[in-house]
Formats: C-alpha cells, structure tokens, sequence
C-alpha cells in the first residue's frame, strides 16, 4: 500500500513514463527497417473505346508490359460494361488474369451510389451482373471497388452495403492513395486531339509530380493518423496516359525508396479493416479517416481534393 502511494507522486509519475518511453525506444529499435511500400490497382477497365494514339489491345499490352518489366504484380477492378461484356473486352481483362494479376469487381456500367435516383438495390445488382462476368476470369477475387470510392450519402446506403458485402464475401477494397490520373489523362487526350503529333513532356511530367506529390502527402497523413507507414494501395485508372507512362511511375517509386507489394500483401494490415464512422464513409480510407477523428480542412487538405486542378492550371499556362 505504501508503494501504490508512493506511486501517485510527481517523481514515481516522471519515472514511469521515462521507463515507458524508454521501453517504446528500445522496442522500436530492434524492429527491422521496412521501405515505405505501395500496391498498384487499376480501375475501370479494361477500356475498349478509342483513343487519338493507341489502340484498345495496345494500351492493354502496355500497362502489362510496364508491370511486367518491373516485376510488379497488381490488381485490375473491372467495369464489366467498358469492355469485358464482349469477346474483345472479356480477352483483355483475361490477359490481366494470366499475367497473375488480381481481378476485382467494379460494378457493371459504374454508377453512382450518391445518386438520389438509384435505389441500393440497383447498386447491388450492378455488382452481382459484373460478377457472373469477371468470376470466369484467371485471378478472380471477392474484392469491391466502390465507384467513385463513395460508400453511401445515406445511412440506410452505407449500412447497406457493409452488410451486402459481408453476406456475399467481398472485402472492401481500400485506396490509400488516391491520384487524379483521370484527370491528366483528360488532358492528355485533348491536346492529342488537336495534334496527334504533340509535345507530351510537358503532360508527362505534370503526371509525375502529381503522383510524388500525392504519394508523399497521404504518407505523410498515414503517419499522422496511424503513427506509421501503411502500404498504400494506389489508385489508376485503365486508360492512356498509364499506357504511355507507367514504367516511368514505377520507377519514380523506387527512385523514392519505396517498395512494390502485391494488393493482398497490402489488404493484409489491419488499416484495411477499419469502416471510418462518417454519415457519408468514402474516397481515400486516409482522408475518411481524418474526416471521421474531426480532423476537418488540415495542411494540404486542399491538394487532396483539388482532382488535379494544380497541375491543369500549370498546363494551361504554358499554353496547353
């Protein structure tokens, strides 16, 4: 009894958390040193509409191409109405499959789950429709890729939809790391319009900015909220401006230091378990996240959710 006494005064307080402190040190310095890891994911693919260079099989072949040359297994989430509903398409998605590549399920004509106007059940029939078509396919997994990663404007939605995937066995499968690639690949595609024969260095290197400097901020964030680095899992799209440049993605990862993992290995930490407690849960699990701890509009917020605003405005100034 004299030493719980004891214990409650300013010195025992001071010396145990100088022991504690010193224990976390000491633990922390034995761990083994990770490189801050990413997992590539691609979505709405594969896309057989054309494009002013590349045709549908190229650009398939390219972005297989570029994960193989850099050994890089990664996940493909199908929008089954883009393509693999039909012979050509379903021999694209296919390819993915035999390279050992992950396939997803990313709805069937990609809706809008915020949409007023659907009703949860018509989400979740474009679900089951897409998986009678992807489950056929070589690398098949029960992994469900939210459109336009909201989860549900309405309680009823959200909660919906957890219990949806639970009874169907699917995993909610997370971004991390979400890019505005779509966004750039708008770009890119209207100035090959004008001039098939255009100057892209300019494109190509607003791209990878934009990758760094997504990649650095929702680091950053995850150590912020978790106190450590998680895998990330990256957010793509199928489309042409990865076609063209993403081996120079790729290695702009390693040149960072960080290391390249499958999705599953990714979807293994735990931070992908967590169901953010929003009214409204989606994007970035990160930014869900902060968002639910009431983080509210925090340093570079903004270039989180400016969908790529920085880098078009940037081209614009120099004339494209």
């Amino acid at each position: 009894m004299k030493f719980l006494k004891n214990f409650h005064t300013p010195t025992a307080h001071r010396l145990f958390y100088f022991l504690l402190m010193l224990s976390i040190c000491l633990t922390l310095s034995i761990q083994p040193a990770r490189a801050q890891s990413v997992a590539f994911t691609f979505d709405d693919g594969p896309k057989v509409a054309g494009t002013p260079i590349l045709s549908a099989v190229e650009r398939n072949q390219a972005l297989l191409n570029a994960l193989a040359k850099h050994g890089v297994k990664a996940a493909l989430f199908v929008t089954a109405a883009n393509g693999a509903n039909q012979s050509a398409g379903y021999a694209l998605a296919k390819a993915w499959g035999d390279a050992g590549h992950a396939i997803g399920n990313h709805t069937m004509t990609h809706p809008d789950l915020h949409n007023n106007k659907l009703s949860l059940m018509e989400y979740q029939q474009e679900i089951l429709d897409c998986d009678r078509i992807i489950s056929t396919l070589p690398g098949y997994q029960k992994w469900f890729r939210y459109t336009y990663l909201r989860e549900g404007n309405t309680p009823e939605k959200r909660d919906g939809m957890r219990a949806f995937l639970k009874l169907h066995g699917y995993r909610n499968a997370y971004v991390s790391l979400d890019t505005s690639d779509w966004r750039l690949d708008d770009k890119l595609i209207e100035v090959l319009d004008k001039n098939p024969q255009a100057d892209l260095s300019d494109i190509k290197q607003a791209y990878l900015s934009h990758i760094r400097q997504r990649a650095l901020a929702y680091r950053a964030l995850s150590q912020q909220l978790q106190g450590r680095d998680i895998p990330q899992v990256i957010l793509l799209h199928h489309n042409l401006i990865n076609a063209l440049w993403l081996s120079d993605v790729i290695t702009q990862f390693k040149e960072m230091g960080w290391s390249i993992v499958t999705p599953a290995t990714a979807f293994a930490d735990p931070v992908y378990q967590l169901m953010p407690d929003r009214p409204a849960p989606g994007q970035s699990l990160l930014l869900s996240m902060a968002r639910s701890l009431g983080l509210g509009k925090f340093d570079g917020w903004m270039r989180l959710v400016d969908d790529g605003d920085t880098e078009i405005e940037a081209l614009k100034a120099q004339g494209l």
